[in-house]
């Protein structure tokens, strides 16, 4: 499978889709992996997870357009991050679908979830009340995935852990569509930034997507 989606957000940052069709073997043989990667590669089950760790490199090394090794490790935050290339890099993955985001310059955040009804049981996990407020109930699903999307973007972006989707990140209202952006600010300790995260949605996925 080609890439399924891609689109250039500007001059030197681009986001694409993967859509998994391939077995593990076909996705591990158009990886290079050094000992380290092969060893954790063999602690996975042939299972979804193994899948999309393996999606996600491919594609990574499919944007770089690069042939040759590259090494990309996880920070102690749990961030991914390229070693020798001038990149920042964020990784998401849900059921069929692998997503990366690569840019020169910024930091960068992406999020890709399968929509389904389960988001409104959870909901009061990562919503305010008064982000609970704003919600159209005519699209409550669409609508609830955006905001989950938009924190776990500016989550990825940010790149640190300890942060409350619900008492960090804070999302001003905005109507649904099925294209759009939502401003969101991270407050934390000593921290506020404010971020203007896009989000669309693609066949029966949500996807949000930011950079700094």
């Amino acid at each position: 499978m080609a890439i399924a989606y891609r689109q250039q957000v500007d001059d030197d940052t681009e986001f694409a889709l993967w859509k998994i069709e391939e077995t593990a073997d076909e996705l591990y043989q158009q990886l290079k992996l050094n000992d380290t990667e092969k060893a954790f590669t063999k602690q996975l089950s042939k299972s979804k997870r193994y899948l999309h760790w393996l999606g996600t490199r491919v594609l990574l090394r499919k944007m770089l357009r690069i042939e040759e090794y590259i090494d990309c490790e996880v920070d102690s935050h749990g961030k991914p991050y390229l070693v020798s290339l001038p990149y920042h890099i964020s990784l998401s993955h849900s059921f069929d679908y692998a997503a990366v985001m690569i840019s020169k310059s910024s930091h960068v955040g992406i999020d890709i979830e399968q929509v389904k009804q389960k988001v409104e049981r959870i909901a009061g996990k990562f919503m305010r009340p008064e982000e609970m407020a704003f919600i159209d109930q005519q699209q409550k699903i669409d609508h609830l995935y955006v905001c989950w999307c938009a924190k776990e973007a500016v989550y990825k972006c940010y790149g640190q852990k300890e942060v409350s989707f619900v008492n960090n990140i804070f999302l001003r209202p905005f109507d649904y569509q099925p294209e759009g952006t939502v401003q969101a600010t991270l407050d934390k300790d000593a921290v506020n930034f404010s971020y203007r995260v896009n989000y669309l949605k693609y066949e029966d996925y949500m996807i949000g997507y930011v950079k700094a």
